[in-house]
């Protein structure tokens, strides 16, 4: 292991016995925040801690082999634990790095998840109703809570937008991959030739914002309409202007809430979307400017950058950023997308890595 992993090391598990002692002190159940940030360290620190502590055990036994391996009637034995010893170290200390790479401190919030049609017209919003139901059976089965916040339905089924919120652990950190244009290719029902059409959809995965005063927002720079929400009609028809429109002026960011039927349940709602979507804008900038000179491999999360197709008639999906191709579109249409967001997830860590050995060596020379 190198010195400066083991220093590294060292020091965190010096930090845990000094969380340790905080938490247990009579001053940390009374100031409630503080004791829960003390204790979401704790947890951090003990993963990586522990698996310090078994590679510090493993070493002990690579060294006692060694000592073993000095007397020629157990050096067969010795070997073969030595051999043991050496490959289970190497696995605990890629297991150590990857518990080191950056956590991205989005991961564990809700999102915003919007879905907007794009080139096709009718095809592309039936598309958009697709993906959303492909992400909802997915929220589904994490347990997740799924929530309309709002919709833009088109007149032959589908959405020229729809905008849900996921709430549930994790969330951010299992779909903030899935922001990008997807592509579909199959023949449309309204399509009599049976030609194969091409059209796209935009997905846009926010993470919700920690609080939305987390996000400054100026009530000066706000213009607040509100109308009529549109819907089908019959005895649940909104007589009242309940539906809300938010403008924040100096971005043009744009926001509509319509699914509630109290005015202010739609206000706030549609709030915390732009909470959510300025803070997105933040952290791109953010992100552009120390990241400037290089682009990830798993894609910058742009809304044009194509990311995948869904190719019906050949029952695949490609993911363009790590070339992954899977036939079996129908069980991923039905949310069993686990399988692309794990190996873009590796994808991701495996950048990490190599930046951080990329990093190591230059400090090195």
């Amino acid at each position: 292991m190198k010195e400066s992993l083991r220093a590294k090391l060292e020091q965190l598990a010096a930090r845990l016995s000094e969380v340790d002692h905080l938490l247990s002190s009579e001053e940390a159940a009374r100031d409630l925040d503080a004791f829960r940030r003390l204790s979401r360290e704790h947890a951090e620190l003990s993963n990586v801690v522990s698996l310090y502590q078994r590679y510090g055990a493993v070493e002990a036994d690579q060294q006692a082999a060694r000592e073993l391996a000095q007397d020629p009637a157990n050096k067969a034995f010795a070997d073969e634990e030595l051999r043991a010893a050496s490959a289970q170290l190497l696995t605990l200390e890629a297991d150590l790095q990857r518990a080191l790479l950056p956590k991205d401190p989005n991961d564990e919030r809700n999102i915003f998840l919007e879905i907007r049609a794009g080139t096709g017209g009718d095809e592309s919003a039936l598309f958009a109703g697709d993906l959303l139901r492909m992400y909802t059976r997915f929220a589904e089965r994490q347990r997740w809570q799924v929530e309309l916040v709002s919709e833009s339905a088109s007149e032959l089924g589908g959405y020229r937008e729809v905008i849900v919120r996921l709430v549930g652990q994790g969330a951010y950190s299992r779909l903030k991959y899935e922001s990008g244009a997807h592509r579909v290719q199959r023949v449309p029902a309204t399509e009599a030739q049976g030609r194969i059409h091409t059209s796209a959809c935009t997905v846009a995965v926010l993470p919700e914002a920690a609080e939305i005063d987390a996000v400054v927002l100026n009530p000066a720079e706000l213009r607040i309409d509100t109308f009529r929400a549109s819907g089908a009609g019959g005895q649940h028809i909104n007589k009242t202007d309940s539906a809300v429109r938010i403008t924040h002026l100096p971005t043009g960011i744009v926001v509509e809430c319509q699914d509630g039927r109290s005015q202010h349940k739609n206000k706030a709602q549609a709030m915390a979307v732009l909470a959510a979507r300025i803070h997105d804008v933040q952290t791109r900038a953010q992100a552009a400017q120390t990241a400037a000179t290089r682009k990830s491999l798993v894609g910058t999360g742009d809304r044009s950058e194509r990311i995948r197709t869904y190719n019906f008639p050949q029952g695949r999906i490609t993911d363009h950023r790590i070339n992954l191709t899977l036939y079996k579109i129908d069980r991923f249409m039905d949310g069993e997308i686990e399988e692309v967001i794990d190996a873009l997830a590796a994808e991701q860590q495996a950048e990490q890595l190599a930046q951080l050995a990329q990093g190591e060596a230059g400090v090195m020379h």
